[in-house]
């Protein structure tokens, strides 16, 4: 369990540490991180000259589809992905099947991924019994069993009182609310971003105040409440704005994007391609650029990947019926360093918004370098350059509209609790 990490370049915000330095790794744990240090006799040696050394990413946002869908993926192959992504956390939805409303399945996820997963996987349970919206969760049963936040995403808590309770009663047993919000009465039958392109093409639209209107809301119920909320994958313009004034007026509010809106617009619709079809959908060009600035100015706290694996059965087909997301865990990362290379921002604000920021909003005990921290640590090579092809997915799914794609950076190794999960080339077979 020792291992040593030589000549990397140590990034760690929470400490505001740039430097190159060496860390020393012992049963597990960070003993020790400075310059010029030497390897415990038996250690594990990892040279990381050229790499980043960084607290390891989390995932706050991914759907995993165990217990009920593993067709489209399970704890096993939805962890290896994440692993090679460079996750060391992730945090996974409640809509499987059952849902995760209840002690016994919120256990099964903390079990599996115990004794089977290449991350850790910490399970967020519903807001509402069985997600149907009638009546809330048994919350700290749910808290008590290893759910680090309630959500029913994929669906929006429609009921305004209810979602009122619900942040009350979050917050008076210390858990986050994570919001999907969207007004489903303005969604309608609508598949992709209501604007030129759907009118263009003939599909029915899904118009940015959807979102909006949702979100504004939401986000008055935790003013009023006083309670925190974290309102997941923003897409708009308005809902950034909104976001940012609730901020200035100290309203306790977080927000995650994901990488697919703030790269892509619903133009990648053209052609009925649904890989590109998600919810929220694709939208235009200028909200790409308020979903870019409010990373930049610190409105969006998380990247997030919202991974939604699902069969070709389910994806090959009529754009209308079918389903909506997209995998994301094995490309978040090079697709996220582009901010860093287009300057929108910089290496370390990355890596806050990639694990300081969702550690701290979840409650982790994760997201920092400092001595004594439980050694999980992602090793980046930002020079790394490849093309994202399905023959290399850990995933079951593959459903993604960036295959093809040239990248530039990846994980060269993810390291959980001291033990590497995964390193690039030994996979090589280097």
């Amino acid at each position: 369990m020792n291992l040593f990490i030589r000549g990397g370049r140590v990034v760690d915000p929470g400490q505001n540490i740039d430097e190159i330095l060496d860390i020393r790794i012992e049963n597990g744990v960070i003993t020790e991180t400075g310059k010029n240090l030497e390897p415990l006799s038996g250690s594990e040696v990892i040279d990381a000259a050229g790499k980043y050394a960084v607290p390891g990413l989390i995932d706050m946002h991914v759907h995993l589809r165990d217990p009920g869908f593993e067709y489209k993926e399970d704890i096993i192959t939805g962890s290896l992905a994440a692993a090679r992504g460079g996750f060391t956390s992730v945090a996974c939805m409640p809509n499987t099947n059952p849902v995760i409303d209840n002690k016994a399945v919120a256990g099964y996820i903390t079990n599996k991924a115990k004794s089977h997963g290449f991350c850790n996987v910490y399970p967020v349970g519903c807001i509402t019994h069985g997600m149907g919206g009638e009546r809330l969760s048994e919350m700290g049963e749910l808290k008590e069993a290893g759910c680090v936040a309630v959500s029913d995403d994929g669906k929006p808590v429609k009921n305004a009182e209810l979602m009122r309770r619900a942040l009350e009663y979050a917050k008076g047993i210390g858990i986050p609310v994570i919001a999907h919000s969207e007004d489903i009465s303005l969604v309608g039958e609508g598949v992709m971003n209501e604007g030129f392109t759907s009118t263009e093409i003939g599909l029915k639209g899904i118009p940015r105040v959807a979102e909006e209107i949702a979100v504004a809301r939401d986000v008055m119920l935790a003013e009023y409440t006083q309670s925190p909320i974290h309102i997941a994958h923003l897409s708009t313009g308005g809902g950034v704005r909104i976001i940012r004034e609730a901020k200035a007026r100290g309203v306790k509010v977080t927000a995650e994007t994901a990488p697919h809106y703030f790269i892509l617009t619903d133009d990648a619709v053209r052609g009925y391609n649904t890989n590109a079809k998600m919810n929220p959908p694709l939208r235009e060009a200028c909200d790409v650029e308020a979903v870019r600035e409010g990373l930049r100015d610190g409105t969006i706290d998380c990247i997030a990947t919202d991974h939604a694996p699902h069969h070709l059965d389910e994806k090959d087909i009529e754009f209308d019926a079918a389903l909506n997301g997209i995998i994301g865990l094995e490309s978040s990362l090079p697709l996220s360093l582009a901010l860093v290379d287009d300057g929108i921002l910089t290496f370390n604000q990355l890596i806050e918004k990639m694990s300081c920021n969702p550690a701290r909003i979840l409650g982790l005990d994760r997201g920092t370098l400092k001595r004594g921290a439980i050694a999980d640590i992602t090793l980046i090579d930002t020079l790394a350059e490849w093309v994202f092809e399905t023959g290399q997915l850990a995933s079951k799914s593959m459903n993604s509209p960036f295959f093809g794609c040239k990248m530039k950076g990846a994980a060269f190794a993810t390291i959980l609790g001291g033990r590497v999960v995964y390193r690039i080339d030994r996979l090589a077979g280097k």
